[in-house]
């Protein structure tokens, strides 16, 4: 059956910007990118963290805009239009791998959503309140974090459950609130960095160190957070992109989302670094602590010495954890619509596919919300099972952006032999230049849909600069990891490399075995009227069992299919 209702859209340009900006930000904007920033010597990480927002994150988000915007379908679809038939794997791939970190990403929104209750009632503000005690005891009781997990579950189900437009306006109310909030949050801690008459903590945010440039971790360190907070790669723009009007600008979208997910990283990094300055004796410290002591433990300590009596703590508790919350909101907003997505090009009925999604994630992620909760030597819980879970998957994600570059190198050099052959292009490897490497660009981005263009720079990042980064990132994560972890290639252990390969390669052969499977199923795509999109000359784009929605795919067609 196809999708029920037509075809599905975004009201306007706004709607499109608030939600792929919602997806875009995250926790980690909020507690991992003020870490990092406190790592790397503050300014200075600044450098390459705006360095790779342009060299990586924003050309992949525009590679994900033109081609969702073409195919009109979510990952699977796309890659199985854009790559053709044997390559619809690649799209599960990236929809799993989005997928497997919601199961954990689920339970880490739920304690950001208690935080907020434990700030709203002013639990962590009081005389005596031991924060360590706090948060063992929230994370050792498993009836409380499986509540909290379900809780964010529910509220993520009823935001997308009605489709592009319920998406359109819940991501508009969060994110409005989110920057209301966060700049909230930053005027209580530059006043509270004033107080001893400097502000330390933002000087030390924009302070560069020109010696530490020439150290490759900070640049490493740039790349990563650039490349995991702004969800390029992720499939995350390829979903939203296929509720786009035909006019929208991917370009212009692309930047102004890279833009504003920096802006909030930067707001909610001078927020957290300015508290943090203003009253701890140790604040680099206090801030590199890791993401659990700097978010649940060190922060609620800070923001309890925050200036107004009763009330500014409170404000400073309550408002950062609700902002927290919203961006955790946004972000599983984002990964349960991009399975749902891939469910409804299928012909499942969006509540029938909102249901099974949610239920997944809930029942998958109930390990990580209770499973190998432990002390470390200073006696603060760390939930293991979630840990070793985002060993696994972070990373997976990294290749579902090599998956959509290999698509247009593909898309390139197969449009290069077909003009060679008709007489329109040159063989060698000149003409390949000429011809097959602007293909993409001057075929699905360069279009009269778009205000904006992009030149040859995109090419070269595309062609040159990605592959080598993702070199580079996967050769130093997977370097330390041999040099500094003990039997790192046995599969039972849970920080090894070998659970690593084991598990992406249960997984790859899996879903390329169910290939076959992906493509026998009729595909729907989500054409809004006025968007007619032309796929014909895509590898994929003659396939008959690919049509609109509200199109029904002839029975001799569905017969035909081995």
């Amino acid at each position: 059956m196809s999708e029920e209702g037509g075809s599905d859209q975004f009201s306007g340009r706004m709607g499109l910007i608030f939600a792929s900006i919602g997806a875009a930000i995250g926790t980690g904007n909020i507690w991992r990118f003020p870490r990092m920033v406190g790592a790397n010597g503050g300014g200075t990480f600044l450098i390459p963290w705006l360095f790779f927002l342009f060299a990586w994150s924003i050309p992949l988000v525009i590679a994900e805009y033109a081609m969702g915007k073409r195919s009109r379908t979510g990952t699977i679809g796309t890659f199985r239009i854009f790559a053709g038939k044997k390559f619809a794997w690649m799209g599960l791939w990236t929809a799993w791998i989005s997928t497997a970190i919601g199961f954990y990403y689920a339970v880490v929104s739920g304690w950001t959503i208690k935080y907020f209750q434990l700030g709203i009632t002013g639990a962590l503000n009081g005389e005596g309140v031991d924060t360590t005690e706090v948060w063992n005891a929230f994370l050792q009781s498993s009836g409380q974090v499986i509540f909290f997990q379900f809780l964010v579950i529910v509220l993520t189900l009823a935001a997308i459950l009605k489709g592009a437009k319920a998406i359109e306006k819940v991501n508009i109310y969060l994110m409005v609130s989110l920057f209301a909030l966060l700049f909230l949050t930053l005027f209580l801690s530059l006043w509270m960095d004033l107080s001893d008459g400097s502000l330390d903590g933002a000087l030390f945010m924009f302070t560069v160190d020109f010696d530490m440039l020439f150290e490759p971790e900070v640049w490493i360190n740039g790349l990563s957070q650039s490349a995991w907070s702004c969800s390029a790669g992720m499939g995350m723009c390829i979903t939203y992109a296929v509720y786009m009007s035909k006019d929208e600008d991917t370009v212009l979208n692309a930047f102004t989302m890279g833009l504003a997910n920096n802006s909030i990283s930067i707001i909610a990094g001078l927020a957290v670094l300015s508290a943090i300055f203003a009253v701890s004796d140790d604040p680099l410290a206090t801030v590199t602590g890791g993401s659990s002591a700097i978010t649940f433990l060190a922060l609620p300590e800070v923001f309890a010495q925050a200036p107004g009596g009763n009330i500014g703590p409170l404000f400073m508790m309550a408002g950062f954890f609700l902002a927290l919350s919203f961006a955790a909101m946004t972000s599983m907003i984002s990964t349960v619509e991009l399975c749902v997505r891939n469910f409804v090009d299928h012909g499942y009925d969006r509540k029938t596919s909102v249901f099974i999604t949610g239920g997944a994630i809930f029942l998958f992620g109930i390990p990580s919300a209770v499973m190998w909760i432990k002390l470390d030597s200073a006696g603060v819980a760390f939930p293991e099972f979630l840990e070793v879970q985002d060993h696994i998957w972070g990373y997976g994600l990294m290749f579902s952006g090599l998956f959509i570059a290999y698509t247009i190198w593909q898309y390139g050099y197969k449009k290069w032999q077909a003009d060679v052959e008709q007489g329109l292009a040159d063989p060698g490897f000149k003409g390949y230049l000429t011809t097959g490497v602007p293909a993409f660009r001057n075929d699905f981005i360069n279009t009269g849909d778009n205000d904006m263009h992009v030149n040859r720079i995109w090419d070269i990042l595309i062609y040159i600069a990605f592959p080598v980064l993702f070199i580079i990132l996967m050769a130093s994560y997977f370097g330390d990891m041999i040099a500094n972890t003990d039997d790192v290639w046995n599969p039972a252990n849970p920080h090894g490399l070998g659970i690593i390969l084991m598990f992406w390669g249960v997984v790859g052969g899996l879903f390329i075995g169910l290939n076959k499977l992906l493509v026998s199923r009729p595909l729907y795509r989500n054409v809004p009227e006025g968007a007619d999109c032309d796929i014909s000359m895509l590898p994929g784009g003659e396939d008959p069992m690919i049509v609109v929605v509200g199109e029904t795919v002839p029975e001799a067609d569905r017969k035909s299919v081995v």
